[in-house]
C-alpha cells in the first residue's frame, strides 16, 4: 500500500469517526440506537399511576377498640370521611374487622404503608387498599345508624307465652312425639335395651260440638228474654 492509499484511508477514517461522534451527539436523549444505523428512537416513560383508592379494609381489630376510639387514632393522618366496624346481627358484637374512607388517597396510601402490621393491644392491625372497582355499593349502608342489638331473651318470652290455639297445641304435641320417637330408635340402635316412660296429660280431648233443637232454641231463647 502506497503513501497515498495510507494518507487516504487515514482521513477516511477520520471522516467516518467524526460523523459518528456528531450522530451520538444528537441522539443523546435516545435510550438506544438501531444495529443497522439511523436516528435513534426515544422511549416514552410510562407516568406513574395517580392512586386513586381512598377505602381501607383494617382487620384484626383489638377488643376495646371500636368506632370512636378508631376515629380519634385515624384522624391524625387526615380527614375521616366514614367508618365502619362489622358487628354480629344478633349480639352487636365486633366481628374484629372494618372498613375505613379517606377525602385524600394521598393519605390512605400512606397510612395503609406505614400503619399495616402495627401492634396495638397485642394485636397486629392489617390495613390494604380496596380498589375503587372492588368496593362493594352497600358497603356503607347504615354506617350513620347506632346498632340497637335485639333482645333475644323478650323475644323468646313472648313466643313462649303467647296464646295456643288447639291446633297449633295438636302440631306442637305431634314434634314432641316425632323427636321422642326418633330418640327411641337411637337408643334401641345402640343396642340398649331402655323403656322409656310415655308421656302423660299431653293428649287433650277434642271440644265436643253440641247440637240443638230448634225448639230447644226457642225454649232457650224464651227463657233468656223472660229473665232479662
Amino acid at each position: 500500500m502506497g503513501v497515498k492509499a495510507k494518507k487516504a484511508l487515514k482521513k477516511k477514517l477520520r471522516k467516518n469517526s467524526s460523523q459518528l461522534s456528531i450522530s451520538r451527539r444528537a441522539n443523546e436523549s435516545s435510550d438506544f440506537l438501531p444495529l443497522e444505523g439511523g436516528p435513534g428512537r426515544k422511549i416514552s416513560e410510562p407516568e406513574p399511576v395517580k392512586e386513586t383508592a381512598t377505602v381501607l379494609y383494617i382487620g384484626h381489630i383489638p377488643h376495646g377498640f371500636y368506632e370512636k376510639q378508631m376515629q380519634g387514632f385515624f384522624q391524625q393522618f387526615g380527614k375521616i370521611k366514614r367508618l365502619r366496624i362489622a358487628r354480629n346481627r344478633k349480639t352487636g358484637k365486633s366481628k374484629h374487622y372494618g372498613f375505613l374512607e379517606f377525602e385524600n388517597p394521598e393519605v390512605a396510601k400512606v397510612v395503609a404503608d406505614e400503619m399495616n402490621n402495627y401492634l396495638l393491644f397485642e394485636h397486629n392491625l392489617q390495613l390494604s387498599l380496596i380498589p375503587p372497582e372492588c368496593v362493594h355499593p352497600k358497603l356503607w349502608k347504615g354506617v350513620n345508624q347506632r346498632f340497637k342489638p335485639l333482645d333475644w331473651k323478650a323475644i323468646a318470652r313472648k313466643r313462649h307465652n303467647k296464646e295456643r290455639t288447639m291446633e297449633g297445641h295438636q302440631r306442637m304435641v305431634q314434634g314432641i312425639f316425632k323427636r321422642d320417637e326418633k330418640r327411641r330408635k337411637r337408643i334401641k340402635a345402640a343396642g340398649i335395651d331402655n323403656e322409656c316412660p310415655d308421656f302423660v296429660g299431653v293428649i287433650q280431648p277434642a271440644p265436643k260440638k253440641v247440637k240443638f233443637d230448634e225448639e230447644e232454641n226457642k225454649k232457650r231463647l224464651g227463657i233468656c228474654f223472660e229473665h232479662g
